[in-house]
């Protein structure tokens, strides 16, 4: 079906939203105010449906022509919201967040959120996946089209990502020879001191992966995840109180600033402790315990706990475990910072935080999902939202970084 729709929104994951018929439309690379003509199938008592854009009628006064060639010709899914103005953008992200408190913790915010701005909208990224196969007899390196995962395009430059990572992701994709043999690999590449750093998932045999050392002047380690077994460190050239492979703030800029608010907020509350979980590599752990404070760090990658713990002073302390387990046996803690990966918190992790609401004085709660997020705070009806902010961690794309301070109900 064939129907032209006014687009009046953004939806999580950025696709515009619109009606038509009686439905919900989704739609990608549109903006707000734009008169689309849109295709769409669905069935005859369907409520919502997925569109897709066959041309702008009139665009609306957020677009812009995107900046990336790939965004524009290859329909790269890296980015989803580059034909939109950067304060659009913003705008897109606070109403996003806004939304999810009102339909899933049924809890609305009394204003859409602040979005703190990136410093760098473009060439602020410091990590970058490739998937890498075989086509024609040569090696394609890049990214997928946002509408077929199984396709990969030739990637000649990331415009998000740094200098340092697109050229490294040049001399990857061209010493490809000397990658493990497989059909195709996933390589990650993630800024570090002194150079970059890479991590290949597949294939089964790698016969001398310190070649690459001389093959990527910029690389300083190398991690290898075959297609079975667990990953390990094949290569290594740099200093030796380097964290892992997975630690790298993406937009580094941004993460020191919602780092300065988190600890903010938490010392507004004037603890002696505080369990950090999530803690990563341990910067905001660190941060605390400079203020003499008690900090238990809890991390589940055994190396980043290691490089956290040799830095916290005495008195605080790293422990390499899972959140689920070992936060219970952490509490009680004056205060709580919570980061965790996109799919929030367990069940068991809430339960064991509402119970804390008769001592504990604040949760600082930072989310890369908004859903999740105010799903979350809905487990946690003796807990009130005292203030919420967001932080653009990555422009040009649909994601967005929230911090939540939460305080007991009452208080």
């Amino acid at each position: 079906m064939t129907s032209r729709v006014t687009i009046t929104g953004i939806a999580a994951g950025g696709d515009g939203v619109g009606r038509a018929d009686g439905r919900v439309l989704f739609v990608p690379r549109t903006a707000p105010g734009d008169l689309a003509e849109v295709r769409f199938s669905t069935g005859p008592a369907a409520r919502f449906a997925h569109a897709r854009l066959l041309r702008v009628l009139e665009a609306g006064p957020s677009r812009v022509e995107p900046e990336c060639p790939h965004y524009r010709r290859d329909d790269c899914g890296g980015c989803q919201l580059q034909h939109l103005a950067y304060e659009a953008q913003l705008e897109a992200k606070a109403a996003i967040i806004a939304d999810a408190f009102e339909r899933i913790a049924k809890r609305p915010l009394p204003a859409p959120p602040d979005v703190r701005r990136s410093p760098a909208p473009w060439r602020y990224r410091r990590k970058i996946s490739l998937h890498l196969r075989h086509e024609g007899g040569r090696v394609v390196g890049g990214l997928h089209p946002w509408h077929d995962p199984s396709a990969v395009f030739s990637l000649d430059d990331c415009r998000i990502a740094s200098p340092a990572v697109n050229a490294a992701c040049r001399d990857v994709v061209a010493a490809a020879d000397a990658l493990p043999a497989a059909p195709g690999l996933r390589a990650t590449v993630r800024e570090a001191e002194g150079g970059v750093t890479l991590v290949i998932e597949g294939g089964t045999a790698w016969r001398d992966p310190a070649a690459l050392l001389g093959r990527v002047p910029s690389l300083v380690a190398v991690w290898w995840q075959p297609h079975e077994g667990r990953r390990r460190l094949v290569a290594d050239r740099r200093p030796a109180d380097e964290p892992g492979a997975s630690f790298v703030q993406v937009n580094a800029a941004v993460a020191a600033d919602l780092r300065a608010h988190a600890v903010e907020r938490l010392l507004a509350h004037a603890p002696a402790t505080v369990v950090d979980a999530y803690a990563g590599s341990g910067e905001t752990a660190l941060a605390i315990a400079a203020r003499g404070v008690r900090v238990t760090a809890i991390e589940l990658d055994a190396d980043a706990a290691r490089f956290c713990g040799a830095r916290l002073p005495a008195g605080s302390r790293s422990i390499s475990a899972r959140v689920e387990a070992e936060l219970p046996r952490s509490l009680p803690a004056d205060a709580v910072l919570l980061n965790p990966p996109r799919e929030g918190l367990q069940a068991r992790v809430t339960r064991a935080l509402d119970a804390e609401h008769g001592r504990a004085r604040a949760i600082v709660y930072v989310s890369c999902n908004p859903a999740t997020l105010a799903r979350d705070v809905a487990r946690l009806p003796h807990w009130r939202v005292a203030s919420c902010m967001a932080f653009d961690m990555f422009p040009q794309t649909a994601h967005v970084e929230t911090m939540c301070e939460l305080v007991p109900e009452g208080t």
